[in-house]
């Protein structure tokens, strides 16, 4: 399977009963929203997954919004979610992709190899008219996976300040040039980024664009099959858009560049650290 899975191949894979594990990755803002829309309504076979609480760290100026959450706490979810070698993984979110591409990086990351993504997400399994369910979702039976964190590159903050390659910021165009910033402490992004915001490599209707559409774009900005992961970082606010960018280019057959997890949250929570603000080079 590719990286994004259509609604109608998840729903035949569970229809012949194939063996593989479907997580719900969804967040709300308020508390307990997320699990009471699992609840009422989720694909069938789906299992619960909230990154706010199974997928990050403890936030904190010093690391970002989303920072890597322990081994340990890794472990007992993917335990929870009888997570193990050779059984694919699909995961979905109701929103944008954000939530399931994080959750794609962070198992990949993991040591996870089989991980997909559905593409279109929960709305594009509605406009399908296919089936869903009500519930907590199915009963997993624990296994004994052992997570191997490390098996994607990722970049620290100190990292990011001596770096001289290629810096590739995933967020909208509003939030890079410094026009808006909702979340975190500064507009602007860090000195010498680029912009490619991961909404380019989508449709309105939230789907994956043609192979062909991510590679030309992406060749733009020198990124081609032969890119060393080591000389390109990815960011975004916290961890999310990066994920999804990063995630369309393994779609695309890209490499997984190396990524900065704390993102703009992390370096705009320091004073020291320089901004830059408005547009470089959007293509």
């Amino acid at each position: 399977m590719s990286v994004f899975v259509s609604s109608e191949d998840l729903r035949e894979q569970i229809r012949t009963g194939k063996k593989l594990t479907v997580l719900a990755s969804l967040w709300d803002a308020r508390e307990g929203n997320a699990w009471s829309k699992f609840q009422s309504e989720h694909i069938p076979t789906a299992q619960y997954c909230n990154p706010a609480d199974h997928l990050v760290g403890t936030p904190g100026s010093q690391v970002g919004r989303n920072p890597l959450p322990s081994t340990e706490h890794l472990q007992q979810s993917f335990r929870s979610w009888g997570i193990e070698a050779g059984r694919p993984v699909v995961i979905y979110d109701t929103g944008s992709g954000e939530f399931a591409a994080r959750a794609w990086w962070t198992l990949r990351w993991s040591g996870v190899q089989d991980v997909h993504i559905l593409d279109g997400g929960f709305p594009a399994w509605e406009r399908a008219g296919f089936d869903t369910v009500a519930g907590p979702g199915p009963v997993s039976v624990r296994t004994e996976l052992e997570v191997a964190p490390g098996q994607l590159p990722t970049a620290e903050i100190d990292d990011v300040r001596e770096f001289k390659g290629m810096l590739i910021d995933a967020r909208d165009t509003p939030r890079f040039v410094g026009q808006r910033e909702r979340l975190d402490l500064k507009s602007g992004h860090i000195p010498g980024a680029r912009t490619v915001p991961v909404e380019d490599l989508f449709t309105e209707d939230g789907l994956i664009k043609p192979v062909e559409e991510i590679l030309e774009t992406m060749a733009k900005f020198g990124i081609t099959h032969e890119t060393d992961p080591a000389e390109a970082i990815v960011y975004s606010g916290s961890g999310n858009h990066s994920s999804k960018l990063l995630a369309a280019f393994a779609h695309a057959g890209l490499p997984v560049l190396t990524h900065f997890i704390g993102g703009w949250s992390q370096w705009s929570a320091n004073p020291k650290n320089p901004v830059e603000r408005g547009d470089r080079d959007h293509v």
